[in-house]
């Protein structure tokens, strides 16, 4: 099995790719890249069995209707915006809130922070994958900090060259807690990017996609989620990423 995980930013300079090649109680970073452009993530994309993408796949409906009402000048169903409570359904997606009670993470909201560029360049590469199903297609939305919490790593503060020596102290909890991963000629590269850890992660979190096992949206909100995207939060253990 091969899965790819994306780190995926604004623009190619601070885009992580990963490739992991799955073997029976093994797992080995076979790829790892910075500077990856669209080109670079459906070349990699090719042939693989699944592809985690740090990026949201959509926007929130209450979002998408206010704009379209907004600019063709009718009247916003929202009422008042002047608090953040009656800003919150704009703002975040379903998932999002599922991703907060679950884990007391917070995604940064696609509507209303900077990573509405990530998403901006997302939609196109899902096009280019040729992904039209944003909860079950060929690539998942995944939140490598969220899985981190959920399989009881260090979730925050790792991020940037001032946090070298927290993401040191990550890495190797890491690889006391899946000692099976190796990461091979790019461990450097992990200690020098936060882009390259998330990158990796994000390829662990596709594996878990593959095994059907990350929570999925109950019944009534599937419709909601093909439309805003679903973050795959995993529902198994690391060393069961690998388990016969």
């Amino acid at each position: 099995m091969r899965t790819v995980g994306v780190d995926l930013a604004a623009e190619p300079a601070k885009t992580a790719c990963a490739v992991v090649e799955w073997e029976a109680g093994g797992a080995r970073v076979t790829a790892l890249r910075l500077g990856a452009d669209d080109g670079d993530l459906v070349a990699a994309a090719d042939g693989a069995d699944r592809v985690g993408i740090d990026a949201p796949f959509g926007w929130p409906d209450a979002f998408v209707e206010f704009v379209v009402a907004h600019h063709h000048g009718a009247a916003p169903t929202t009422g008042p915006l002047n608090t953040r409570a009656a800003r919150a359904p704009l703002v975040r997606r379903h998932t999002d809130e599922v991703v907060r009670a679950e884990t007391g993470l917070i995604p940064l909201s696609v509507s209303a922070d900077l990573i509405a560029h990530v998403a901006l360049r997302c939609s196109s590469i899902l096009r280019a994958l040729g992904v039209s199903d944003r909860v079950h297609g060929a690539a998942a939305e995944v939140y490598p900090a969220a899985a981190l919490h959920t399989w009881g790593l260090r979730s925050r503060g790792y991020k940037g060259t001032a946090n070298t020596g927290v993401r040191a102290t990550l890495l190797a909890d890491l690889a006391v807690a899946a000692p099976w991963l190796d990461l091979s000629d790019f461990a450097a590269l992990c200690h020098a990017s936060d882009d390259a850890v998330d990158a990796v992660l994000a390829a662990l979190l596709a594996r878990a996609v593959v095994l059907d096992a990350t929570g999925l949206p109950s019944p009534d909100m599937a419709d909601v989620a093909a439309r805003e995207g679903w973050i795959h939060l995993p529902r198994i253990t690391l060393a069961e990423l690998v388990a016969d």
